[in-house]
């Protein structure tokens, strides 16, 4: 589990670097932007790798089970990523959802990571979804904070802003969301991940 716990604190680290905007600002200053942009994908890239490989080789040696969910906590968990995925998909479209959720990328991320942690019970797969989950929060609360600063108001993870009139981007993000989520489920979940989300697939 020591990959997945480096790899964590790697992305997750890099990416609440970026709450502390006076630190963030100095790196800035002393490495320049371009410098600082790719230092944080580099890093973000790499946590992120060491997150997937980590997580595989820990269920290659054996899950620490902690508890066991029951079977409906899937169908939940499946309805859930439904939402996470229009969520996702109304960042990139500003609407009704958009302005309603104010940051959908990072309610993506809490619905996604609130619905494996009902549906996982093992040991570094709360470790896991329950990083992301803390981080969405923080980064949430931190967002808030910035939005009442005048100077600090901007976007920022597909941030709030005003809703268009007419539904039409709200229809495409809910037709999009659900194809996209159709797929993932059905299809590149077990592909993927190893792990087989939509019901009856073995």
């Amino acid at each position: 589990m020591t990959f997945l716990i480096l790899g964590l604190v790697l992305f997750l680290g890099t990416h609440a670097f970026t709450m502390l905007r006076s630190k963030r600002a100095k790196v800035i200053g002393e490495v320049g932007e371009t410098r600082y942009k790719l230092g944080y994908m580099v890093l973000s890239l790499l946590g992120l790798v060491l997150v997937g490989y980590g997580f595989g080789v820990y269920r290659q040696e054996g899950m620490i089970q902690v508890w066991n969910p029951p079977v409906f906590t899937r169908h939940l968990a499946l309805v859930l990523n439904l939402l996470a995925f229009i969520a996702l998909a109304s960042a990139y479209l500003p609407g009704h959802i958009r302005a309603k959720a104010k940051h959908p990328m990072l309610l993506a991320v809490k619905i996604w990571a609130t619905a494996h942690l009902l549906a996982n019970g093992d040991l570094g797969g709360m470790l896991l979804f329950g990083a992301f989950l803390a981080w969405a929060v923080i980064a949430r609360i931190s967002a808030k904070r910035r939005a009442r600063n005048p100077a600090e108001a901007v976007a920022q993870h597909g941030g709030a802003v005003a809703a268009p009139a007419g539904w039409r981007n709200d229809a495409i993000a809910v037709a999009v969301g659900l194809v996209t989520w159709f797929v993932f489920a059905k299809y590149l979940h077990p592909l993927l991940i190893g792990v087989a989300a939509w019901p009856g697939m073995a």
